[in-house]
């Protein structure tokens, strides 16, 4: 009748469990028990400590008995010397030393009391140190887990979560990435070369003469020109004026000259039309 309220508690129980085990920490519950074993051993050290006091006090309580019984005994000897030697009656010799050695039984009671208490502190004492130095062996040894604990504790989450990176990375969307960066580096390097063609195909012959030439080439030719038809032109100036000031003199010398020959203006004239038809 009851067993799904059994398993229903059940199921509660393991999830409470599981949530607890969640949330315990390795490295803080270390923490914890060496904070509790150190707290142990004040408390062991304060004991033992106490312990010790009593040892110590014992011990020098047995020391003071054992001296006064045997004062008492001592006493009771030198009364009975005196009465040997008639410093005393013996009779009153006898009822001293009797009394010092009443004194004398009294006090090895409380002797005989102190060497059973030192008798028992003494295994106290030597068992609490046992415990004592268990403890600090105890602590000593967490600590030294405490710190292999927390290193492994830092190696392994670096390594968790490397290798939860590791797992959430996907080769095949970096291998379709790196594709598509092909693609379009590809796409760019053709789209410069068209551009390069239709940058040749716009150059005119001018720019492709000036580009075999060399920069300046055709402004070098044009000022050679000028310069041979500034040269022809004043060439031809100094010619004219040579010969209207020696008409008559290049007359007679043509006529003085051999058949054939040109003269000198006719060589100028000849050499004024080649400069033109050049």
């Amino acid at each position: 009748m009851f067993g799904w309220l059994k398993r229903l508690f059940g199921i509660a129980q393991a999830e409470a469990h599981s949530a607890i085990s969640k949330l315990e920490d390795p490295v803080k519950m270390t923490e914890q028990g060496i904070r509790d074993l150190k707290n142990d051993l004040n408390k062991s050290l304060q004991s033992l400590a106490e312990v010790k006091a009593m040892h110590i006090r014992g011990k020098k309580e047995l020391e003071v008995a054992i001296q006064r019984e045997q004062d008492y005994e001592n006493k009771a000897i030198l009364l009975l010397q005196k009465a040997e030697s008639g410093e005393i009656t013996p009779e009153e010799a006898d009822r001293l030393a009797s009394q010092a050695l009443a004194k004398k039984e009294q006090v090895g009671k409380t002797v005989a009391a102190h060497k059973k208490n030192v008798q028992q502190y003494a295994p106290m004492v030597k068992k609490m140190e046992t415990n004592v130095q268990q403890l600090k062996d105890q602590i000593l040894s967490w600590e030294n887990e405490l710190k292999t604990l927390k290193a492994r504790s830092r190696v392994s989450e670096a390594t968790s979560k490397l290798n939860k990176q590791m797992a959430q990375i996907d080769s095949t969307d970096t291998i379709a990435r790196l594709e598509r960066m092909r693609e379009k580096v590809s796409e760019q390097e053709a789209l410069a070369e068209s551009y390069a063609d239709i940058a040749d195909a716009n150059t005119s012959i001018d720019d492709e003469i000036d580009k075999v030439l060399g920069p300046g080439a055709g402004e070098n030719s044009d000022a050679l020109a000028k310069l041979k038809a500034k040269m022809a032109t004043e060439s031809l100036k100094s010619a004219g004026n040579k010969s209207t000031e020696s008409t008559s003199e290049g007359e007679s010398a043509n006529q003085g000259s051999p058949s054939g020959e040109l003269s000198d203006l006719d060589k100028l004239k000849e050499k004024l039309k080649n400069t033109k038809e050049g």
